[in-house]
C-alpha cells in the first residue's frame, strides 16, 4: 500500500493507547455479564470514549445497556459496532470483551482524524448478541438511520475478511400435561416429559433428511421435579439456523411438525414461543470486505482465500441483520486458542492470553484504516451515502 498520512496516524493511534485497550479487554473479560444485563461493561466501554470528548447517548434505543457515543460532524457517518455480553457459566468464550475493545480503539482512533476526513465516527454499544438480538432491536428504534456504514471485528479461529453467517431462528416449547404419582396411578398422568422426549427424537431423525446448511439444537430446560411425580409441565429451548431465510422457513415447518409429534404422541397442550428476533446472514459489502482483507495481509495474517470465505460460516449474528439494511464488514480475527473453539471453555481463557491481545490492536487498526479509505475514495464515499439517502428517502 502507498504512504498515506492520515492511515499512518489512526494506526500510531492505535498502538499508543494499545495498553489501555488491552486493560479495558481484560477488565470486561473479568466481569462477564449476560444479555441486558451487562451494565458494568457497557460503563466500561464508555469511559476512555467519553474521556475523548464524545458524546454519550445512554440506553440507545431505549435499552438500559446499550449506548451511542458520537465525534465529529462530517457528511459521513459510520458506526463502530461494540459487543460485550457474555454466556451463562463460560463467560466471554465468545471473545466479546476483545469486540469491545477493538470498536473502542477503532473509534479513538477515527477520531483523530475525524474533521479531516468530514467524517462523524458513531460507537455503538450494543448489548445482548448471544441471546437477545441487541443491534435488530436498535436497527428497529432508528439507532442505525443515520448510518453510511457499520463495522466490526469478532475474534475466531482464523482469519476471514468476509465472514459469512448463518440465519438463526431461536423458539421456546412447552407441553402442558398433568400429574400424577409415577407408581400408583400413572394411567392417571399425562406426561409432558414423554412429550418432549417424543419431540426430541423426531428432531433427531429429521436430522438425517436436513438440507446441507441446516441446523438444529436445543436443550429441555425445564423437565419435571421429582422423579415420582409424572410431570406436568416440561419446556425446551431451540435454535435453528440455516443459509438463508428461506431455507430457514422451510426448517421451521419441518421442525414445528416434530413438536406436535410430542403433542399428539402423549395427549399433552403445548405451545411455541419465538424468544428473540430473527437473525439474518451477514452480507458483507464486498468493498470494505477488500479494504480488511488488504490490512489483515499488511498486518501479516493470512486471511482466508477469498473464494473459500462462503465456506466458513460460523454461528450466526445479529450483525447479519444490520448488514442487510446498509454496507457493513463483519470480519473474524484469529486468536490462538490452542485447538479450542468459540463457546468452550478454553476459548475464555484464550481470550485474555497474548494473541487475543494482539486481536484488540489488530482488529482496531484494520477496522480504523478501513473506514479511513472509504472516507478518502470518493466513489466508495459517494456509493455509501446515496444508499443512506436512499433508505431515508423509502
Amino acid at each position: 500500500m502507498a504512504p498515506n498520512p492520515i492511515l499512518d496516524r489512526v494506526e500510531d493511534a492505535v498502538r499508543r493507547r494499545g495498553a489501555e485497550l488491552v486493560e479495558l479487554s481484560h477488565a470486561i473479560h473479568a466481569e462477564p455479564e449476560l444479555a441486558f444485563a451487562e451494565h458494568r461493561s457497557c460503563a466500561k466501554a464508555q469511559t476512555l470514549v467519553a474521556e475523548r470528548g464524545f458524546e454519550i447517548t445512554k440506553s440507545a434505543g431505549g435499552l438500559d445497556t446499550a449506548f451511542r457515543a458520537d465525534f465529529g460532524g462530517g457528511q459521513l457517518t459510520v458506526g463502530v459496532c461494540a459487543e460485550y455480553d457474555a454466556l451463562p457459566e463460560i463467560g466471554h468464550a465468545c471473545g466479546h470483551n476483545i469486540i469491545a475493545a477493538s470498536a473502542v480503539g477503532a473509534a479513538l482512533a477515527l477520531a483523530e482524524v475525524a474533521d479531516e476526513l468530514d467524517l462523524t465516527v458513531a460507537l455503538l454499544g450494543t448489548p445482548a448478541e448471544e441471546f437477545g438480538g441487541g443491534k435488530v432491536l436498535l436497527l428497529n428504534a432508528g439507532i442505525f438511520d443515520d448510518l453510511a456504514a457499520a463495522v466490526m471485528m469478532h475474534p475466531g479461529p482464523v482469519d476471514i475478511a468476509a465472514a459469512r453467517s448463518l440465519t438463526l431462528s431461536a423458539i421456546r416449547v412447552e407441553y402442558h400435561g398433568r400429574e400424577a404419582h409415577a407408581s400408583a396411578a400413572p394411567f392417571l398422568g399425562v406426561n409432558a416429559a414423554d412429550a418432549a422426549t417424543v419431540a426430541q427424537v423426531a428432531i433427531g431423525l429429521l436430522r438425517q433428511q436436513l438440507v446441507p446448511g441446516q441446523q438444529v439444537h436445543g436443550i429441555i430446560s425445564e423437565g419435571g421435579q421429582v422423579a415420582n411425580v409424572i410431570p406436568s409441565r416440561t419446556q425446551l429451548q431451540y435454535t435453528m439456523r440455516a443459509p438463508d431465510a428461506g431455507s430457514l422457513d422451510d426448517l421451521r415447518g419441518k421442525v414445528s411438525d416434530c413438536f406436535l409429534a410430542g403433542a399428539v404422541a402423549t395427549g399433552c397442550e403445548y405451545n411455541v414461543e419465538q424468544t428473540e428476533p430473527m437473525y439474518e446472514a451477514l452480507k458483507p459489502d464486498p468493498w470494505l470486505a477488500g479494504a480488511v482483507r488488504a490490512e489483515m495481509t499488511r498486518l501479516g495474517r493470512t486471511p482466508v482465500d477469498e473464494e473459500l470465505e462462503a465456506k466458513f460460516p460460523l454461528g450466526s449474528t445479529d450483525m447479519g441483520n444490520v448488514t442487510q439494511v446498509l454496507p457493513g464488514i463483519h470480519p473474524m480475527v484469529a486468536v490462538d486458542a490452542g485447538g479450542a473453539s468459540l463457546h468452550q471453555p478454553g476459548f475464555t481463557a484464550a481470550a485474555v492470553g497474548p494473541s487475543a491481545d494482539q486481536a484488540v490492536i489488530d482488529g482496531a487498526i484494520m477496522l480504523a484504516r478501513s473506514v479511513v479509505r472509504l472516507a478518502e475514495f470518493s466513489d466508495e464515499r459517494d456509493r455509501v451515502l446515496a444508499a443512506r439517502d436512499r433508505r431515508a428517502a423509502s
